[in-house]
């Protein structure tokens, strides 16, 4: 194997029998379409089995793998998407003879992340005791009686404990390595993913898996154009008043509707995306702080400062200087204690919406 110095960062996946192919390909869609500026791959991704092979999956059709799990000791990342067989691993949080042989390959300090129910075996081999993670919501309780050494939260889309980053089911694994690729190389890249991807840029791991409606009810107005209109005016002070009449609601229904269609109030809707258009602006341009913090609707470089140390862990100037590209082909990075687990509550520094919607709030939505 060629050493890691000299080659892109390495992402294997664990391919286990049962496995569901959708999860299987999440690693393979999203950080295979990270590009440096030179349209260099940033990641190499690989897939290893047990042993070579084939590979039964839930559907009709089972996959071939050319690797076994001596893979695992040249990753720089291990990624664990959900299967159906997991045996006793499920049952009784113990790795069967074959799958502990083959995690012990997995070396010091490699990233490990879980898709979905993936992270029974994570947790069964150890590696999640005293972690913060998180599962998919039908398996949350189930997860914390088979470990209780693992702190679970059941509510959230994914965790990122540093070297441990844990999702809920399906789509969220989705949400989470484009938080992993945003972490590694800032937020053009991963939207530039997202994009070639065809799904939202960022979602965030604080965000809750189960909202109310997850698609509107035929003949019922959605939130969408609120939304929009909001995108073009960050910059603006933003009154939820202004916001419920774009959809011709009051107050209070837009605030409900808001909530049960994206699971985040109005409030924190906005901060979170103040925050990306932050960090846009931090990493493509050299405009000062009380500029960025003008353009982004938080008023102030001290307000801007508040949201986002509490959103990224980082200073706007830190953030800055970890993700400002200094020339052609180069690669950013980010500490991994410097990720965010989730967006900060709406009203950090601040008051909330009162609920008639006329309360004013610097920096986030009045």
């Amino acid at each position: 194997m060629e050493p890691r110095a000299h080659r892109a960062h390495r992402v294997v996946v664990l391919a286990l029998a049962g496995l569901l192919p959708f999860e299987l390909g999440i690693p393979h869609r999203i950080f295979g379409r990270a590009k440096d500026p030179a349209g260099r791959p940033l990641y190499e991704i690989l897939t290893c089995g047990l042993a070579p092979g084939r590979v039964p999956t839930d559907a009709d059709f089972d996959i071939h793998v050319e690797h076994g799990p001596e893979l695992l000791a040249t990753a720089d990342t291990v990624v664990v998407p959900a299967s159906y067989e997991l045996g006793p691993v499920h049952s009784e949080g113990r790795l069967t003879p074959e799958l502990a042989a083959a995690l012990a390959h997995i070396g010091p300090g490699t990233r490990l992340v879980s898709i979905c129910t993936g992270g029974y075996v994570l947790a069964a081999a150890g590696f999640l005791d005293g972690r913060r993670v998180t599962t998919h919501w039908s398996a949350a309780a189930h997860f914390q009686q088979t470990f209780p050494a693992v702190r679970v939260d059941p509510d959230v889309l994914y965790t990122d404990d540093g070297d441990v980053l844990t999702s809920a089911g399906v789509a969220a694994g989705i949400d989470l390595c484009l938080h992993i690729v945003r972490s590694d190389h800032g937020a053009a890249v991963a939207n530039d993913v997202a994009r070639r991807t065809v799904v939202p840029p960022h979602r965030e791991g604080g965000q809750a898996q189960f909202i109310e409606r997850p698609v509107p009810q035929p003949q019922r107005s959605a939130t969408t154009a609120a939304r929009a209109w909001v995108l073009d005016r960050l910059h603006e002070p933003l009154r939820l008043t202004d916001l419920a009449r774009q959809e011709a609601m009051s107050v209070r229904t837009f605030t409900r509707r808001f909530r049960e269609e994206s699971g985040l109030s109005p409030g924190e809707w906005i901060v979170g995306q103040r925050v990306e258009r932050a960090r846009a602006l931090l990493e493509q341009t050299d405009l000062p702080m009380e500029h960025v913090a003008r353009e982004t609707g938080f008023g102030t470089a001290q307000s801007l400062r508040k949201h986002v140390q509490a959103a990224l862990g980082v200073s706007p100037t830190a953030y800055r200087r970890t993700f400002r590209a200094t020339g052609p082909g180069s690669t950013p990075g980010i500490a991994w204690d410097a990720v965010p687990d989730a967006v900060p509550d709406a009203g950090s520094g601040s008051t909330l919406p009162s609920p008639d919607g006329t309360s004013v709030v610097a920096g986030s939505v009045h």
